[in-house]
């Protein structure tokens, strides 16, 4: 069969593509690497002709120029999976609703509950088989694809082709248009250097690691400084099976941590659902075997995730209550990013073999207006969002040390975290744990 043929009947402009946009319908763009950004621009243009679009994405990188054209939202209606710092800042300015789920959850959520009419989504060039690869984001990607009305793809020739499980392509025939997005940049992470707190948090974590550990990293500067130090140890024959693959697999890989060997499913191979990073990390996915891409309803299943024994999850929050709650997504009533993956690994890692998942924060926030507060605080803030419930939390790590929660009463729990509080604060959470009846005359604080 003649794929260019059927490439060339279906490629269009990305304002013809942006035509196909109708009012009231549902679009959905793909999310981080795989935004369609020419196409993007060229629906913002249209913003004068449409009424009550309904735009989906999950975690735009920066600012969708669609939303940004219509300050009154008449035109888009924009709400989002997961935010970014963009998304973060169109909510804040009441352009950008948030739609609650479980990561692992969303092929579900586009297969029963939400029908988009038109997917954009970027992909790498067609191949000669016919398929265009989804590159660094596989994630919901098919699920929505299959429910879809309208396919529409934009090529960039910078997207890295990336091997995969399954559902990592779609093929020609299933498109309906594609545009040719050139060889526009990725878009790329980028991480503030390490503070003294992140260092001392990763030394912590790295002492429980183990040879044959399968790793999970979050996203941020301390789940990259972990990564950095497994590079500089000598453990050996790591695993990996992620939702993010970011650079600091890169660094592992390459300093010989990672062979995958050890792992009881998907042995060999680093497993992920997205990538998001620096050109070196995509760089390094394009055609490259050791990598396998999978939808998140695999990557992210809890019982998936516990088949490899020793599974390690680190991931960041932003606050931690006495009872042993943990929020790591929003700021009293400010949505920061999502739910995301936090809970699917921490869960499948308390359920692997000498598995383990590791909450980490930093014990203080300094404010704009320098005051400093603990992040282990006595209650959540109101309108802070739990995202791993206190009877799931194995371990919460600050630069003070670790608080093992997994089985401990009310009291322990309350003990354990004030051990790792800021000393400054210490005295305070006591006297607010006694309040709270989660103290007794029995506890002791080093």
């Amino acid at each position: 069969m003649d794929y260019r043929k059927q490439y060339q009947s279906k490629k269009c402009t990305a304002e013809h593509a942006a035509g196909r946009v109708f009012p009231r319908s549902c679009v959905f763009y793909g999310g981080l690497v795989g935004a369609p950004m020419s196409i993007d621009r060229a629906l913002a243009a249209r913003a004068h002709e449409l009424e009550g679009v309904t735009l989906i994405t999950g975690t735009f990188p920066g600012m969708p120029a669609a939303v940004v054209s219509d300050p009154e939202r008449k035109s888009f209606i924009y709400s989002n999976l997961h935010f970014s710092d963009g998304d973060r800042k169109l909510h804040d300015r009441g352009l950008c609703d948030f739609i609650p789920n479980m990561y692992q959850d969303r092929p579900w959520i586009f297969e029963h509950c939400i029908w988009p009419d038109i997917i954009m989504v970027r992909t790498a060039p067609l191949d000669e088989h016919g398929y265009f690869n989804f590159g660094a984001i596989n994630s919901e990607t098919w699920s929505v694809i299959k429910n879809a009305r309208t396919v529409i793809v934009e090529v960039n020739e910078n997207m890295p082709y990336c091997y995969g499980g399954f559902r990592e392509c779609v093929h020609i025939s299933e498109v309906d248009h594609v545009v040719e997005g050139g060889n526009e940049p990725l878009p790329e992470a980028k991480s503030p250097p390490p503070a003294e707190a992140d260092t001392r948090i990763a030394a912590h974590v790295i002492g429980q690691i183990r040879d044959g550990a399968c790793i999970q990293l979050g996203i941020g500067t301390l789940p990259n400084e972990v990564g950095k130090m497994i590079a500089e140890s000598d453990l050996r024959d790591l695993g990996v099976h992620t939702e993010m693959l970011a650079d600091s697999y890169l660094d592992m890989f390459r300093a010989g941590r990672i062979t995958g060997n050890r792992k009881t499913t998907d042995p060999g191979k680093m497993v992920y659902t997205f990538a998001y990073g620096s050109r070196a990390l995509y760089e390094f996915l394009d055609h490259n075997p050791a990598c396998a891409s999978f939808p998140v309803n695999y990557t992210n299943s809890a019982d998936v995730i516990s088949l490899n024994e020793r599974t390690v999850s680190i991931n960041k929050a932003i606050a931690v209550d006495l009872y042993g709650q943990v929020s790591s997504e929003s700021s009293g009533f400010r949505q920061i990013s999502g739910t995301g993956g936090q809970w699917d690994f921490h869960f499948g890692a308390a359920r692997s073999r000498e598995g383990c998942g590791f909450i980490c924060l930093h014990s203080t926030h300094t404010g704009a207006d320098g005051k400093m507060t603990s992040r282990i605080r006595p209650c959540l803030d109101p309108g802070s969002i739990v995202t791993v419930p206190r009877a799931s939390v194995m371990c919460v790590v600050t630069e003070f040390g670790i608080a093992g929660l997994r089985g401990r009463s009310t009291w322990q729990r309350a003990e354990a975290l004030i051990n790792i509080s800021h000393p400054d604060f210490r005295d305070e959470l006591v006297r607010e744990a006694e309040k709270m009846n989660i103290w007794t005359r029995t506890n002791r604080i080093p």
